[in-house]
């Protein structure tokens, strides 16, 4: 059950794709034959038709009909399995309305008429993809074709006689590229090297430059530099002088402890790293209070 749910599945997306690209498909132009028109490969100036594919994939239109009886959709089929019906991105293909489809692949069991419509219709026999409308008054050695404003778009919805153009996308040919304005502005290609080149350099000197930070960076030859130990200002020295002199001189034990404590905060050795604080809490068992550890004894 499952295997054929998703073979069904397949076919109907096979379906879908196919019918997307078929509806890329127009009828891009349309002639009758004339003394000096196009020839067929036969000789004859058969009437033809041009079919332009705008899509950037390759369409198949085997198994698509044409025809210019709006009650008989399904007038000429053309046959099936023959490489000549793939139509590349952005290609055209040549359909000849000899009036005998038994001459080729792609020759059509029926003429051009001046005043009718010729449809383009998908396989199935019932949608159509495209259309065109042949004038009554086409002018001799005209043909009547689509235009697209923008090559790139490809929007074909500018309809009128024009010189004949089999074989090519119709658009505003006049509308240069960027490589032909190029060339035309600069022959020679000097801006083109010019630029060129100067990519070229900056590309190399911007790995120049990574290469090099990245390497003393690794090697170790910019380093971050150890912080100065900060020195303990006049006015600091003056009371560490003091209390060490009070201290030595039979003083109270506090003030020596206070400028100890101050050289030890000044000069980064302490633990207890608390910005801008300094604590000092008496202590009971403190060895301060103890006089025996006196330093040097007085005498007398």
């Amino acid at each position: 059950m499952r295997k054929s749910c998703l073979i069904l599945v397949l076919l109907l997306s096979c379906c879908l794709v196919q019918a997307q690209n078929l509806s890329d498909l127009i009828i891009s132009e349309a002639m009758l034959g004339t003394d000096d028109g196009l020839v067929d490969e036969y000789g004859n100036h058969s009437d033809w038709i041009e079919l332009t594919n705008t899509s950037q994939g390759t369409v198949n239109f085997a198994g698509c009909f044409l025809t210019d009886d709006p009650d008989d959709l399904r007038k000429c089929q053309i046959p099936k399995g023959y490489a000549c019906t793939k139509i590349g991105p952005r290609q055209v293909a040549l359909l000849y309305a000899s009036g005998n489809s038994a001459s080729g692949v792609l020759h059509l069991g029926f003429t051009l008429r001046g005043g009718s419509t010729l449809y383009l219709v998908s396989n199935d026999g019932r949608t159509v993809i495209d259309s065109i409308e042949i004038p009554a008054d086409l002018p001799a050695g005209r043909s009547v074709s689509k235009f697209a404003h923008d090559n790139k778009e490809l929007v074909f919805d500018d309809i009128h006689a024009a010189v004949p153009s089999p074989g090519l996308v119709n658009g505003k040919h006049s509308q240069k590229t960027r490589a032909q304005v190029m060339k035309e502005t600069d022959p020679r290609g000097w801006t083109l090297s010019i630029v060129s080149v100067s990519v070229v350099f900056c590309a190399l000197l911007i790995l120049f430059l990574i290469y090099n930070l990245s390497g003393n960076i690794f090697s170790g030859k910019y380093k971050r530099r150890a912080k100065a130990a900060a020195t303990p200002d006049e006015a600091s020295a003056a009371a560490i002088a003091l209390a060490l002199d009070r201290y030595m001189s039979g003083g109270d034990a506090v003030p020596a402890a206070i400028a100890v404590a101050l050289h030890l905060y000044l000069s980064e050795s302490v633990h207890d790293i608390e910005p801008g604080i300094i604590t000092i809490r008496p202590a009971p068992s403190s060895e301060w209070a103890n006089k025996s550890l006196t330093f040097r004894k007085k005498t007398h």
